[in-house]
């Protein structure tokens, strides 16, 4: 017997005088009877055919709040272990919580009593009726409305008071203890009732009372944020969670936050294209009217279970995308416009470090890199936190000017010089829409996904190169937890790869050997604070001198010996030597 027909099964044995009339199942309410109410009202259960609502009890007097089977058996004493779905090992969710003697109950049954015609009007006109907002407790203190966020003891300690009309003007009411964002959460006590059902998180509280209106259980959160109070624990006896927000960037993230948290229960709401930001279930009323109950209904069955997983058919698009793209192309990667380079890493792609001892030309040989990068129109980000702006320019401009500094600085330059120099600035004019600099000391993550979406979009492009100069000085959050933060940034960086198309150009340093020197075999020991190294690198390189960087008055060549020491597709080992042409900046590779 599937899950339906269980509970089908389970009310027409336990709900004396019940009958079934189409998609549901008609009876006279036991809780009324029990009560000796004068009058006594029909319970009707629903047969939902998607399965969603199946077995949602209402008593048409509301002689009590509604709620699933599980809540239905506690209400009558049935016995829980004759109720489909109920799991007798489930941990019930429980807050530790010191609820004061003081309450609002008192204040909130006044506030019902003060709700007149014209706070009705304004409910009325998204289809919510009075024996909804009774059923609620929804009141007026002579200015606003009053929803009152009652807590699992069933009391009232806090209450949020909304100007009708204006949605941006409340305030709270009560025990500011109350006020903090764990409490705020209306309608409570509809998670319990809806063990082993389904239930609505809606953002805000006349969207609530409208799918109320309609018949669906539901809690409301007073706006998108709060929906990071929700945790999975809380939400873990539930079958399903339809969760309904505003039109807006802002809210679809939370509600996006709040499935990754609870999972495949989770279904969220999509509104249809074209909709104007911040539309919601009250504009979804007035727009609709006797339609809405069809709307909603449709929306429902359009809400598909959350899956943090591309589509199969997007993620073959996308394949099929990077084939395209990729097609023809000798290197794999970005040309670097060094040919031995190129051929030990098939073009930079992936994560790729290069360590190396203070004054190597470590700095000067991704600026290179980077910017015949940038000339071939590949957009690229120079993240520098060694050098500044000027200098990465002036070096630039060196290196394309095959001049000094102090002749590209000099006045009154022979017509030759001039001549050398003026071209190579125009070349890095040319440059500076594809190479961008930037020096904030203060970025982040998040930040740099930023930089990198502004400059794929400015160049038309859905692929980067990041220059990181250097790993070790990048913001941490605390300095004395160094390689922490320096781990944390390479798992970001892993992300931005894949999520982003980038691939990563990285400084690092190096650590010291025996008597504070830096000789030695190149090999991922060397690497100084990243232990991360080993498993976040594509490709971890040692740019090692055959020089003394550290000795001004050193008159050798400035030669130095690039070693891939570890890599995920090609083979380790010494890739070229490279000489520094001082003072142009500029490496040579000599193979």
């Amino acid at each position: 017997m599937d899950r339906c027909d269980a509970i089908r099964e389970f009310y027409l044995n336990h709900l004396p005088g019940a009958r079934i009339e189409g998609d549901l199942i008609q009876a006279p309410c036991p809780v009324c009877a029990r009560r000796n109410h004068e009058e006594q009202g029909r319970i009707t259960v629903s047969l939902d055919p998607t399965g969603f609502f199946t077995g949602w009890f209402q008593c048409s007097l509301a002689c009590m709040p509604g709620g699933f089977h599980v809540h239905f058996a506690r209400l009558n004493d049935v016995p829980l272990e004759k109720v489909p779905g109920y799991d007798p090992d489930r941990e019930p969710y429980v807050r530790d919580v010191d609820f004061p003697a003081k309450n609002l109950d008192t204040e909130i049954k006044r506030f019902v009593t003060l709700l007149g015609d014209r706070q009705l009007a304004f409910f009325r006109e998204f289809g919510v009726t009075e024996d909804v907002l009774s059923a609620l407790r929804i009141g007026y203190n002579g200015r606003y409305l009053v929803y009152p966020y009652i807590q699992e003891d069933g009391h009232c300690y806090a209450a949020r008071c909304v100007l009708p009309e204006r949605d941006e003007d409340w305030f709270w009411h009560g025990d500011e203890r109350f006020f903090e964002p764990p409490f705020r959460i209306f309608n409570l006590g509809e998670v319990e009732r809806c063990e082993d059902g389904s239930l609505f998180v809606v953002e805000g509280e006349t969207g609530l009372l409208i799918l109320k209106q309609l018949g669906y259980p539901g809690i409301a959160v007073p706006s998108h944020q709060e929906l990071e109070v929700l945790e999975r624990d809380q939400l873990a006896a539930l079958q399903n969670v339809f969760v309904v927000v505003q039109n807006t960037p802002e809210a679809r993230l939370a509600a996006r936050d709040l499935a990754t948290r609870i999972g495949f229960k989770a279904r969220i709401l999509r509104w249809p294209p074209g909709l104007d930001r911040g539309y919601a279930l009250c504009a979804l009323a007035r727009d609709k009217g006797p339609d809405l109950e069809h709307a909603v209904s449709d929306m429902i069955q359009r809400a598909k279970s959350f899956s943090p997983f591309s589509s199969p058919a997007r993620e073959d698009r996308i394949f099929r995308q990077h084939l395209d793209r990729e097609r023809g192309k000798t290197l794999l990667g970005l040309p670097t416009g060094f040919s031995d380079l190129d051929q030990a890493l098939s073009g930079i792609r992936g994560i790729n470090i290069m360590g190396g001892q203070p004054k190597a030309g470590k700095s000067a040989f991704f600026m290179q890199i980077s910017t015949e990068v940038a000339s071939r129109q590949h957009p690229v980000i120079y993240y520098d936190f060694e050098n500044g702006r000027q200098k990465i320019y002036m070096r630039t401009l060196c290196r394309l000017a095959r001049l000094s500094e102090a002749q590209v600085r000099l006045e009154g330059n022979d017509p030759e010089i001039a001549g050398q120099a003026e071209s190579a600035h125009r070349g890095l004019t040319g440059l500076l829409p594809w190479f961008r600099v930037v020096t904030d000391r203060k970025l982040t993550p998040d930040i740099m996904r930023r930089h990198i979406e502004f400059l794929q979009h400015e160049t038309g492009t859905d692929y980067a190169l990041v220059v990181v100069d250097s790993l070790h000085k990048l913001p941490f959050k605390n300095l004395s937890e160094r390689r922490t933060g320096i781990d944390e940034w390479l798992r970001h960086m892993e992300s931005i790869r894949d999520e982003q198309n980038v691939s990563f150009l990285v400084v690092s340093e190096l650590s010291r050997g025996e008597g504070g020197t830096y000789s030695g075999k190149p090999d991922l020991a060397l690497f100084k604070e990243s232990g991360d190294i080993e498993y976040s690198a594509d490709n971890a390189m040692i740019l090692m001198p055959r020089w003394d960087p550290l000795d001004p008055e050193s008159t050798d060549e400035k030669r130095s010996s690039l070693w891939l020491v570890a890599s995920r597709e090609n083979s380790p080992g010494r890739i070229a030597d490279y000489l520094l042409e001082f003072p142009y900046w500029r490496f040579r590779e000599e193979s």
